[in-house]
């Protein structure tokens, strides 16, 4: 495990490659009693992270509420097909810019915006990553399964990938 403590661009490249292909992530908030709630929101792999994560929603959300009541989230994203899984802790913030809007915009999001851009209330969530970590293990889960049972025959670490802390901001 690598624990770093900068900005780091091989660390941003190497999340935006884990997330680049996930569709779907748990954004979770802390709700009005305090505790958390998550729920998947639909990614956009068009947008390359660069240390922000961008959520279309309805300014009315409950999730809206919940951010602009306690601006602490997390998202986390998992491949479990590719034994690759992120978190990402950050602030939240609800960003109404039309042309950021229009930048972010894909066509498969009519699914939940019926009037696209035209909705009335839409709206992005804007998540500045402020620390980061990563489990990435590109060997099978035979091979995983090995190296754990190896660990526990030699009573030695199992190593079946790469785990890093990131801290962005």
């Amino acid at each position: 495990m690598t624990n770093s403590n900068v900005k780091d661009s091989d660390s941003i490249k190497k999340i935006r490659e884990l997330i680049k292909d996930i569709e779907y992530a748990m954004l979770t908030t802390v709700d009005k009693e305090g505790k958390l709630h998550s729920r998947p929101m639909a990614t956009n792999g068009e947008v390359e992270f660069d240390g922000d994560v961008w959520f279309f929603t309805y300014a009315n959300s409950l999730k809206v509420d919940e951010v602009q009541r306690h601006h602490e989230v997390n998202v986390s994203y998992a491949a479990p097909n590719k034994q690759s899984y992120v978190s990402l802790s950050g602030t939240a913030e609800l960003i109404r810019d039309r042309n950021k809007l229009e930048e972010l915009w894909q066509p498969q999001l009519k699914a939940w915006f019926p009037k696209e851009l035209n909705e009335p209330d839409i709206a992005l969530i804007k998540v500045s990553v402020e620390k980061a970590e990563y489990w990435d293990s590109p060997s099978s889960i035979v091979a995983n399964t090995i190296a754990m049972v190896k660990a526990v025959a030699t009573g030695e670490t199992a190593n079946v990938g790469e785990h890093e802390k990131v801290q962005l901001k």
